[in-house]
C-alpha cells in the first residue's frame, strides 16, 4: 500500500461496504446536529427556562450512561451489521413520533425530555457498534485511513449541521423534525444494505464484561497520568460547557436568532478542525503535560470571554478559542491513553475513558442549566469559566505526574 494520502483516500471509497456504512453514519450524525439545535430554541422558546434547557442534556446522560457498558457487550457478542440497522430504526421512530404530537400540538418539555431519554438510549447503543464495525468493513492497510476520514468528516458535520439546523428551523420546528426524521430513514436504509455485505476481517471479542470494565478502571488507578487527564478532561467539559445556554445567548442576549445559533454550535467544531490540522502537520513533541494544563486554562478563559460577550463575531471567536484549546487537550489525553496502555489491556481502558468522557457532555448541560436558574445565564458561564481555572490549579497540586510529562514512552505490555 503505498503511503500517498490521496491513492489511500481513493482507495478507501472504492470500498463499496465502507461507502454504504459512511452514508449510514452521516444520516445519523448530521440529523442529531440538526436535532441538538432544533431541541434547544423549542425547550426555551416554551419554557423560558434556563433550568429547563439544563434537563435537555440530563434527560440524555442518564439513559446513555446506564446503556454504555451493555451496549459494549452487544457490540462485541452479536453481528453489529445486523443490530445497528434495528438501532436506527428505533431512533427514526421515535423522531417521527416527536414530529407527529409537534403536528397535533401536544410536544410539550416533559414529552419532549422522554422521547429524547429514550432516544439517547438507544444513541448509546449505536455509538459502540460504529466504533466497532470500521475493522470489519476494510482490509487492515486501510484501516488507518478510515478511521481519520471516519473522523474528519464527523467534524464536517459538527460545523455544518448546527448552520443548516439553525437555517430550517426559520422555517418551522416541524420541518426540521421532519428533515431529521428523513435522515435517519435513509441511515436505516442504507444500514440494512450494509448487512448484505460480508465482513472484510473478524474482531475477536474480549473477556467477560464486568471483568473488562473492571480491569479498565484498576489500570487507570494506578496511572496517575491517564488519571489526571481523564479527569482533568471531564471536570474542564463539566464546569466550563456552555453548550447547553446558546439558546439564551441567542435569543435573548446577542438576538441573532435561531440561525445565530447554529453559527454559535457550529464555532468549537471550527477551532477544533483549525486545531486538528495544526497538529497533524506539526505534533507535539515536548513538554505534553505543560501543555495540556495551558489548553485547559485556555478553554476557561475563553469561556469566561463568551459569557461577557455581547458580539456575535466575538462570541463566535471566543467559542472557536474554546474549541481549539478542547483539541489540544482531546488529542494530548488520546495519546496518553493510546501509547501509555499495554496492548492487552487498551480495549478496556478505552471503553473507561469513553464512559465518562462520552457522557460529560449531557451531564455539564444540565449542570450549566441548574447554575444559570440559580445565579443567572451570564454569571453561570464566567462562574464555569472560573471554575475550569480552579479545577487547573488543583490538577497540577493533585498530578504531578500528568505535569511532569514531557514525552510519552509506551510501557512494556507484560
Amino acid at each position: 500500500m503505498s503511503d500517498d494520502p490521496d491513492r489511500g483516500l481513493r482507495a478507501l471509497l472504492d470500498q463499496p461496504v465502507f461507502v454504504r456504512y459512511w452514508s449510514a453514519v452521516i444520516g445519523s450524525r448530521l440529523g442529531m446536529q440538526i436535532l441538538a439545535v432544533a431541541v434547544g430554541w423549542y425547550v426555551y422558546d416554551l419554557t423560558d427556562s434556563a433550568l429547563a434547557l439544563g434537563l435537555v442534556g440530563l434527560a440524555q446522560f442518564a439513559p446513555m450512561a446506564m446503556v454504555a457498558l451493555p451496549a459494549g457487550v452487544v457490540a462485541d457478542r452479536f453481528n453489529r451489521r445486523r443490530i445497528l440497522p434495528i438501532v436506527l430504526a428505533i431512533e427514526c421512530a421515535l423522531i417521527a413520533l416527536m414530529l407527529a404530537l409537534l403536528l397535533v400540538g401536544s410536544l410539550g418539555a416533559e414529552a419532549l425530555y422522554v422521547l429524547l431519554a429514550l432516544h439517547a438510549a438507544a444513541r448509546g447503543f449505536e455509538t459502540p457498534l460504529g466504533s466497532a464495525i470500521i475493522p470489519t468493513l476494510v482490509p487492515p492497510s486501510l484501516l488507518k485511513t478510515a478511521l481519520a476520514f471516519n473522523s474528519t468528516s464527523n467534524q464536517a458535520i459538527i460545523i455544518s449541521g448546527p448552520a443548516i439546523g439553525g437555517l430550517l428551523y426559520l422555517l418551522g420546528p416541524s420541518v426540521v423534525f421532519a428533515v431529521v426524521t428523513a435522515l435517519f430513514a435513509l441511515a436505516c436504509v442504507m444500514a440494512v444494505r450494509l448487512a448484505a455485505f460480508p465482513m472484510a476481517a473478524a474482531v475477536p471479542a474480549p473477556g467477560g464484561g464486568g471483568m473488562a470494565i473492571f480491569a479498565g478502571l484498576a489500570f487507570i488507578r494506578q496511572r496517575p497520568e491517564i488519571l489526571g487527564a481523564i479527569s482533568l478532561d471531564l471536570m474542564a467539559v463539566l464546569l466550563g460547557g456552555a453548550t447547553a445556554l446558546m439558546p439564551i445567548f441567542a435569543r435573548d442576549i446577542l438576538e441573532v436568532g435561531p440561525l445565530g445559533l447554529g453559527l454559535m454550535r457550529a464555532a468549537p467544531a471550527v477551532g477544533a478542525i483549525a486545531m486538528g490540522t495544526w497538529l497533524t502537520l506539526r505534533p507535539i513533541q515536548h513538554r505534553m503535560g505543560h501543555i495540556m494544563f495551558a489548553a485547559v486554562a485556555v478553554f476557561g478563559l475563553a469561556t469566561i470571554g463568551f459569557g461577557l460577550s455581547r458580539s456575535l463575531p466575538f462570541s463566535l471567536f471566543c467559542l472557536a478559542v474554546l474549541g481549539a484549546a478542547d483539541q489540544v487537550s482531546v488529542v494530548i489525553r488520546i495519546t496518553l491513553v493510546a501509547i501509555m496502555t499495554p496492548d492487552s489491556l487498551r480495549g478496556r481502558v478505552s471503553a473507561v475513558n469513553s464512559l465518562f468522557i462520552g457522557t460529560s457532555n449531557q451531564l455539564g448541560e444540565f449542570e450549566s442549566g441548574v447554575t444559570a436558574a440559580w445565579l443567572g445565564v451570564v454569571p453561570a458561564t464566567i462562574a464555569g469559566g472560573l471554575g475550569t481555572l480552579a479545577v487547573v490549579a488543583a490538577w497540577l497540586l493533585l498530578f504531578p505526574a500528568l505535569r511532569r510529562i514531557d514525552t510519552i514512552v509506551a510501557p512494556r505490555d507484560k
